[in-house]
């Protein structure tokens, strides 16, 4: 059954990202901060956020420039993969996930650290990270477990770089 949805967007990422191809391609390879400032109507729904050290954000990936079904992703140039079972952003429907480090909240925006998302970028939601429902053992990584990703040498984990780097 094909239902259609339609989302609003509750604030908007800055950050001093600008290029796709420069942004970090996951937010714990990123040291940058960033701000999420919400729309002032939804600035209630940050009620005792503050108790959180990090939290999910999703986003519209407004920058995508396909909609694919089987990608090469960064980590992995050489093999195409089915969309998603990777975490490209020319995805059917453009939604980014990311994990930030909350570090201040002032009104209507949030301080976020290890930020991996284009500057402008629209949010579409906000929950917090909580370590008894999220954190799971015994995680399988399937083809990403393969790449080794702890002993990639590159000067930046973005799309960029990794495109350079000699395996």
């Amino acid at each position: 059954m094909y239902v259609e949805f339609t989302y609003k967007a509750i604030g908007v990422v800055h950050s001093e990202f600008t290029r796709k191809d420069a942004t970090p391609i996951q937010s714990i390879f990123s040291n940058a901060i960033g701000t999420v400032e919400l729309f002032p109507e939804y600035a209630d729904g940050l009620k005792d956020i503050e108790g959180f050290s990090h939290l999910y954000l999703l986003y519209h990936f407004n920058q995508a420039d396909s909609r694919s079904i089987v990608h090469k992703p960064f980590l992995d140039g050489k093999k195409e993969r089915g969309i998603f079972a990777i975490r490209h952003f020319n995805r059917p429907n453009p939604i980014g996930l990311s994990i930030v480090e909350l570090r201040r909240v002032d009104g209507n925006v949030l301080e976020v650290g290890g930020v991996d998302i284009l500057d402008g970028t629209p949010v579409i939601d906000i929950k917090p990270y909580v370590r008894q429902f999220d954190a799971r053992e015994h995680v399988r990584s399937g083809w990403v477990d393969e790449q080794h990703v702890e002993t990639i040498k590159v000067k930046s984990f973005t799309p960029a770089d990794l495109a350079d780097r000699r395996d």
